[in-house]
């Protein structure tokens, strides 16, 4: 066999395809020239790509453009659902509840119910206790549960079968369970149980009379009531029937099931009355009675859901429920009130949700003339002292502060200030307050004016503090305002305040607050410099610790690395040490993720370093992280390439060849400490690469051997089976074989050392599949043709002698060559008969033949060679295949004419 011959410059500029200079971007469309752009200076050198530009259709969407969103509120039945989620979730329930009596009606007996008739009369209504009220009964609340659904089921089928007085009945008993407040955090959930049945009652009764005024008795229609009806629209049979149930409820004893089963049916008093609202202010009244003040807050509660089912509604009736709520408070918050005991915050606890809801009540749908209308009752008052007109209480305060539009928190802040200041009982911490104003005055953008008259109060409130507790909480609300308004030594003091308070200690929930304020500290700068020359920032960045401490500081490491170069020696430390800690910590993180976000912000943080001229410090750095970062594989594969990076660098100048041979003794060292043998493979490729343009032939000796070595281990291909990482793992065998065009003979070796040593190893290896061998193979094989030429298509550089200068017109070489170019070949064929696959094994046959071809003068041997890889390939694949095709085409190029019609008879 005979290599054949190649002149590279002549093949190169046979391919190369003619150019000439253009004034246009070759993609653009030919009018493009025509368009006229305001281009941006962004600071940097960017060309304008005509690419980027809008296409001629395209119509700009304006900034303030406002995407459609859902409604600000829900319908009531789905806002009240919502409400009820969230407070079952705010009280959860005991698996046991330990009740001092179970009234009858939650007994399973049954018998009671059915023996009830439509001519009892309405004293019946009331049963007495059957139980002491000493003896304890404890039942699941599941069980209360499933009894309570079981007696919304009788309701509804009582009523089906006309056996209303049943029906109402049962109701009672049902609303009579919300008089026993026994067990405080089950009435959130017994409150929610009991209103269903009541809602579906009043439903019951709505349609009921409904139908009375829309169709006679023999079911003739009427009229059809329209939405807005009125009184005088009635028929008198359904007036009859509505007062009927009035007054049927009017007869209940007790005050509480009697007021909830009215609210019940409120929206009834339509068909008698057009204007409804007295009897809900009538209600208002007859609540005044309720004596327990957790019975009286959760009727209040369903008073104003009930009250949303009227066609208008004169909030009047809602400031006096919360009126009257606020008095039952400052009778609980009373030093001198020692009925309540140590319960008091739990009473206020359960007795916000009310407030909360009613005030939410009060300003749903509320004109911007409205709300100036009931200021003065809010307390809100200009140019006036509020203090003297209504007594808040802190809790009522808050959620006053949550629901007031944000235009009147503009205009209103210094009176608010003055509300809180003054509202400093114990329903709700003051600070809380203050830290919830701070978060509505971020909702939009304030005046410097306001936001400095605020700021200034709130830092002599914050200053009485003792504890960085409150401190964090507040300061926390305002440190967008200060930031947005750079009022610079504000934010000094506030820092200088944190700092003094937290040497004391920092506790848990503590730090989760100043993890916040950091995390809007850092996100305010664009730049990490202008963050670590603030005062006090070092001292409280000290005293931070677990997972904040880890939030931060990779949050930091992010923020260093977005954008630029880290080029500030100061800041290179400070981010050294906080690698070092997320390090260190990295065993007691408990999720896997947090430890590969944590190694690619390290190794992304070395990697933007930059020493500038000064290599040596450089390199010195990349030393330190390899000591400090030991247990990161992908920081290594960094300080590998960071390192290589380095030496090129220095190959500009002569005078840092040493400096060369440091980086690549630093790749050296570093290389064989990465677990994945894959890695280890292409990172010793690459540093051959730079000892060889540094002309260390030694080095690049020894690391190119390392890496053939790598290949001889099974784990190389530990977790990549795919295709994509097969091809991968070729490609950078095939950039070896290019690799070893560049590196020198070995007289004491022999010329072919390392390709002798690379098929001896794919040769080798049990768990290298057929297609990866062919590949490689054919890689050799061209790589000993080009090692064959009078003249090489490149060198390391022009001091490094290439073979075609060190083993010129040496026979023994190119018969070395060859040699092994034939051990190869026959190897080549005996794998391809070994691949299962039959369209893999025709695809293996032709790429083999191409690389034969293209290696080798064609001659009878190399033909018959060519000739049994084609009758593979025409075995395994479709004769119209268009790569079997076109291979058979280029071989026959290479034939002289005599010898085409044997080879196309042949195959």
């Amino acid at each position: 066999m005979e290599f054949r011959p190649r002149s590279y410059g002549a093949d190169h500029d046979s391919h190369v395809l003619p150019s000439v200079p253009t004034d246009n971007h070759p993609l653009a469309a030919p009018s493009i020239s025509d368009i006229q752009v305001d281009a941006v200076d962004l600071g940097n050198h960017e060309f304008l790509d005509p690419l980027r530009g809008l296409d001629g259709d395209a119509k700009a969407i304006p900034f303030d453009h406002e995407i459609p969103s859902e409604a600000a509120s829900y319908p009531p039945t789905k806002e009240w659902t919502s409400f009820r989620r969230l407070l079952q979730q705010r009280f959860p329930v005991s698996k046991m509840v330990s009740l001092s009596s179970v009234p009858e009606v939650m007994m399973r007996s049954g018998k009671s119910i059915e023996k009830s008739s439509t001519s009892m009369h309405i004293e019946e209504l009331d049963d007495p206790q059957k139980f002491s009220d000493d003896e304890v009964k404890v039942i699941a609340w599941q069980e209360y549960v499933s009894r309570l659904h079981e007696l919304k089921d009788e309701i509804a089928h009582s009523w089906l079968v006309d056996d209303r007085i049943t029906s109402l009945k049962l109701s009672v008993k049902v609303a009579k369970l919300l008089m026993d407040t026994s067990i405080l955090q089950f009435y959130p959930t017994l409150f929610f149980l009991v209103t269903d049945i009541m809602d579906m009652l009043g439903d019951l009764v709505w349609q009921r009379i409904k139908q009375k005024a829309e169709f006679s008795t023999d079911g003739t229609l009427l009229c059809n009531l329209p939405e807005n009806f009125r009184a005088a629209d009635i028929c008198s049979d359904a007036k009859e029937t509505c007062n009927n149930w009035f007054s049927k409820i009017g007869a209940v004893r007790e005050l509480l099931p009697r007021v909830y089963l009215e609210l019940a049916i409120l929206p009834c008093w339509r068909f008698l009355l057009d204007e409804p609202l007295d009897s809900l202010k009538r209600l208002v009244m007859m609540a005044r009675g309720l004596g327990d003040p957790v019975a009286f807050a959760y009727c209040h509660l369903y008073m104003a859901h009930c009250a949303q089912k009227l066609p208008s509604l004169d909030i009047g009736c809602l400031f006096t429920c919360l009126n009257d709520i606020r008095v039952i408070l400052i009778r609980i918050l009373s030093p001198n009130e020692t009925i309540y005991g140590d319960k008091k915050k739990l009473f206020i606890s359960l007795m916000e949700p009310t407030i909360e809801y009613v005030m939410n009540c009060i300003f749903k749908g509320m004109s911007q003339m409205q709300i100036s209308d009931v200021l003065p009752e809010l307390g809100l008052r200009k140019n006036q002292q509020s203090s003297g007109s209504v007594t808040y209480v802190s809790v009522v305060l808050h959620h006053l502060l949550k629901e007031l539009p944000i235009e009147v928190i503009f205009s209103n802040t210094i009176e608010i200030l003055h509300l809180i200041e003054c509202s400093k009982d114990k329903s709700y911490d003051q600070h809380m307050n203050y830290r919830l104003l701070g978060f509505r005055l971020n909702e939009r953008r304030c005046s410097y004016d306001i936001a400095k008259a605020v700021i200034d109060k709130i830092i002599q409130v914050v200053e009485q503090y003792d504890g960085l507790h409150e401190y964090l909480k507040v300061v926390d609300a305002y440190a967008d305002l200060i930031l947005q308004n750079r009022m610079d030594n504000l934010l000094n003091t506030i820092l200088e305040g944190i700092s003094r308070r937290a040497c004391k200690g920092v506790t848990e929930d503590e730090m989760l607050s100043l993890q916040n304020l950091l995390m809007k500290l850092l996100s305010h700068f664009t730049r990490l410099e202008y963050v670590f020359v603030l005062n006090h920032f070092p001292e409280i960045l000290d005293v931070t610790h677990g997972s904040t401490r880890n939030v931060v500081f990779m949050h930091i490491l992010d923020m260093a690395t977005r954008n630029c170069r880290i080029r500030h020696p100061t800041t290179i430390q400070m981010l050294f040490e906080i690698s070092q800690t997320l390090h260190d910590d990295m065993e007691f993180m408990n999720v896997k993720e947090d430890n590969s976000h944590v190694s690619r912000l390290i190794s992304r943080f070395v990697h933007m370093v930059d020493y500038g001229a000064d290599l040596e410090r450089h390199l010195a750095f990349l030393v330190d992280c390899r000591g400090a970062f030991s247990r990161l594989d992908e920081l290594k594969e960094t300080l590998v390439h960071s390192s290589n990076y380095l030496a090129i660098q220095a190959l500009t100048s002569k005078k840092h060849l040493n400096l060369v041979k440091s980086c690549v003794t630093f790749s050296e060292i570093t290389v064989p400490s990465i677990c994945a043998q894959r890695r280890q493979f292409d990172l010793l490729l690459e540093t051959a690469e730079v000892s060889l343009l540094g002309g260390l032939f030694s080095h690049s000796g020894e690391l190119i051997d390392s890496a053939i070595d790598c290949l001889q281990s099974s784990d190389i291909m530990d977790g990549y089976r795919t295709q994509a990482d097969v091809g991968g793992l070729v490609s950078s065998i095939t950039k070896l074989c290019g690799l070893l065009v560049m590196v020198p003979g070995n007289f004491s070796q022999g010329f072919t050392y390392f390709p002798s040593k690379l098929f001896s190893v794919i040769s080798s290896q049990s768990w290298i599949e057929p297609k990866l061998r062919i590949r490689t193979f054919s890689a050799i094989i061209l790589l000993l043709t080009t090692l064959s030429q009078d003249k090489l298509p490149y060198h390391a550089n022009k001091e490094v002698l290439g073979n075609d200068t060190l083993y010129y017109g040496n026979l023994s070489y190119k018969q070395e060559l060859v040699s092994l170019a034939n051990l190869i070949l026959q190897n080549l064929v005996n794998v391809i008969q070994q691949e299962p696959l039959l369209a893999a094994r025709g695809t293996m046959a032709l790429e083999a033949c191409n690389s034969i071809a293209s290696s080798f003068k064609i001659s009878d041997e190399v033909l018959a060679v060519c000739v049994s890889l084609f009758e593979t390939a025409k075995s395994c694949l479709d004769a119209r295949d268009r790569y079997l095709q076109s291979t058979i085409q280029f071989v026959e190029k290479q034939l002289p004419a005599s010898a085409r019609a044997s080879l196309m008879s042949s195959i």
